[in-house]
């Protein structure tokens, strides 16, 4: 059952009454609960940007880490090297990340769909590593590269809960954005593809240029979410941006729900959380973390948030496939 109009101004309520909620948040944490808030933030714009494509527009791509290493290292080599501001690189650092994403789905506009287009985004990936850490001169190789402290209007961005606030306000910007495009013309045309490219032709829209769009956007948010990683960890490194990370990007959108906004936000969460816990289990970290994973996608194949679904119809939302 889709919400009523009173209930589309109940989530729209919720969605601004939430950022607003979590302000207070930095002040009754610590600085451990701070730090893993900050990542959740991060990690929700590259579930966000990641479920763009492979959710909304149902084409498996692993590029992911890709765009997110673009974000993050161009964020700190304008810092580093041409001394932006950390504040005015992360549009830059978008802009790099959907460039990512034109370079990795430029092959849809000669055909190229499916798996064949799914190992090309993965082979870009694995090209992009290969420059991180063999690009010595730029990247700082496998030594990394680290950012410098900066501020905002005076205020010093060295502590987690300053940073907290700029993480948040940029996420908001982000998802409003994305729910914007999903519910426009274009939005819909995203969605259309997933359903039936032949049919969505036919209709006389560009479905190459739509793969192409989707990808970019998708590079735009991750690489967004890559400025905020190189300042929340102040330093870059290659490692950061392997199959690991591509794996774990991966089952936050599954986890979450596939094509849902709201999922990406859970999803995020919960994969950030959850290994939090299991340091309790030295050296059976990654066994408890698949198992726990399995089991969540067996007993939710629609992820966390289908549970959200149930409670009410204010978080059905209309971009999602069941």
């Amino acid at each position: 059952m889709m919400p009523t109009q009173t209930q589309l101004r109940l989530r729209t309520l919720l969605f601004w009454a939430v950022p607003l909620l979590l302000l207070a948040l930095p002040l009754v944490t610590n600085a451990y609960v701070q730090f893993i808030a900050n990542s959740i933030v991060i990690f929700a714009l590259v579930a966000l940007g990641f479920n763009f494509v492979i959710g909304n527009l149902g084409q498996l791509a692993f590029a992911n880490t890709a765009l997110f290493g673009l974000g993050a290292y161009g964020s700190a080599i304008l810092v580093n090297s041409f001394g932006l501001p950390w504040i005015v690189s992360i549009p830059l650092a978008g802009v790099a990340g959907a460039a990512g994403g034109f370079l990795a789905s430029a092959a849809a506009l000669r055909g190229i769909r499916l798996y064949y287009l799914a190992i090309i985004t993965l082979a870009f990936g694995e090209l992009m590593r290969w420059l991180y850490v063999h690009g010595k001169s730029v990247t700082g190789g496998t030594d990394g590269m680290g950012l410098p402290a900066q501020s905002l209007f005076g205020y010093s961005l060295t502590d987690d809960r300053a940073k907290f606030y700029i993480f948040l306000v940029i996420a908001v910007l982000l998802f409003k954005a994305t729910l914007n495009i999903l519910r426009s013309r274009v939005g819909r045309s995203v969605m259309a593809v997933r359903e039936n490219e032949v049919a969505t032709a036919s209709l006389g829209i560009p479905t190459a240029r739509i793969i192409v769009f989707a990808f970019m956007w998708s590079g735009f948010v991750v690489g967004c979410a890559g400025a905020l990683f190189a300042l929340h960890t102040s330093y870059v490194f290659p490692e950061s941006f392997g199959m690991l990370h591509l794996i774990v990007s991966f089952a936050m959108v599954l986890v979450g729900g596939l094509g849902s906004v709201i999922g990406a936000v859970l999803g995020a969460a919960a994969l950030t959380i959850l290994p939090e816990y299991l340091r309790s289990f030295p050296g059976m970290e990654e066994l408890f973390f698949g198992l726990i994973v399995i089991a969540v996608l067996l007993a939710l194949p629609d992820g966390l948030a289908s549970l959200l679904r149930k409670l009410s119809p204010i978080f059905v939302e209309r971009y999602y496939r069941e």
